[in-house]
């Protein structure tokens, strides 16, 4: 079946543990950046388009959690089992700060506008960090139900979204309050949550399920059973027309985002994938593994004008090589043309 055939990932090396979270930078003028973090402790930068790394932060003495770059990749923060969430220079590598917990640390994210971060990890509490002050206590939102397992910002900053390691659902805190504006109900924890980049949908995996929801009135817009558990999905970002998600099979699979229908898989992987993440731009996504390793694939070919069939991933090898008889013919086209 074409849509089994396996392309050639980029295969990216150097954590000596499973890498369990991935986040793109957007569109900067340098181009666009991923960030990695493993159980290994120490967060990569590599470049988003190539994989080529780039740096490799090191401070924390513990697993690492979540990673996060900022939207003009200029920092970096992560969140670890060291019972710490670190603010990094993504230029030059160095510690800006590091913030204090009483747990392990499981999430963290940076505010659209860059000013705050976000931790959230098993002491049940949702904290705001002002980067401005750094020093300064942060703002804690209690009563989380549980263990706090993805956190992001949303609606300009007004929103902040969570899921929890060991209930269902997702809750939207409305950050002047400080209280549960509203819950997405899920029958499993949430593993993964994701904010679309027009900010129209938030995209869960929980179980077997992924899930899209309408960011704006909260109501079901989605629901797609998968071949198997999956810890993470992520949706398209120029279009929105496709989405991918990765689990315990090995797997990293394409589904068309409007009908549910399977268009791509591939495998490379030699453990469950933890974390799937598209490209700011959509023409690759990337995946992270229990074996280690960061995976770069193609979503369509490299260059659109070669594109024969529906071949979801790799680069255009499918492609048939133009034959001496056409380059004749297109010889003779020209001159009679210029005739």
């Amino acid at each position: 079946m074409d849509k089994k055939k396996m392309s050639v990932p980029l295969v990216c090396h150097g954590h000596s543990r499973p890498v369990v979270d991935l986040h793109y930078s957007p569109l900067v003028p340098d181009g666009f950046f991923l960030i990695s973090a493993s159980k290994d402790s120490t967060p990569m930068l590599r470049n988003g388009e190539t994989g080529d790394w780039i740096g490799t932060f090191e401070g924390h003495k513990g697993a690492v959690w979540s990673c996060c770059l900022d939207t003009n990749a200029l920092r970096a923060a992560s969140a670890s089992a060291d019972f710490s969430a670190k603010l990094w220079d993504a230029l030059t590598g160095d510690v800006l700060h590091s913030f204090d917990h009483k747990h392990i640390v499981r999430a963290c994210s940076f505010s659209e506008d860059t000013r705050f971060l976000l931790t959230g990890g098993f002491e049940k509490l949702i904290r705001i960090f002002d980067l401005n002050r750094p020093e300064a206590p942060p703002i804690e939102i209690e009563h989380s139900p549980g263990s706090v397992r993805t956190i992001a910002y949303l609606h300009s900053d007004q929103t902040i979204l969570s899921s929890c390691s060991d209930s269902g659902g997702v809750r939207l805190w409305d950050v002047r309050s400080g209280k549960i504006a509203h819950t997405l109900e899920t029958k499993s924890p949430v593993t993964s949550a994701e904010v679309s980049k027009d900010g129209r949908y938030i995209t869960t995996a929980d179980g077997s399920s992924v899930k899209f929801w309408d960011a704006n009135h909260f109501g079901l817009v989605k629901s797609y059973e998968m071949p198997c558990n999956v810890e993470s999905a992520s949706l398209e970002p120029k279009l929105g027309d496709k989405f991918i998600a990765g689990g315990e099979d090995m797997w990293i699979r394409l589904f068309d985002f409007n009908t549910g229908e399977e268009i791509g898989c591939n495998k490379g992987h030699h453990g469950p994938v933890h974390c799937v993440r598209f490209s700011p731009g959509g023409e690759s996504y990337a995946s992270g593994s229990e074996d280690g390793t960061i995976r770069i694939w193609q979503t369509v070919p490299s260059n659109p004008k070669e594109k024969e069939g529906p071949v979801p991933n790799g680069p255009s090898k499918e492609v048939k090589p133009i034959t001496a008889e056409e380059i004749g013919t297109k010889l003779e086209d020209l001159k009679v043309g210029r005739e």
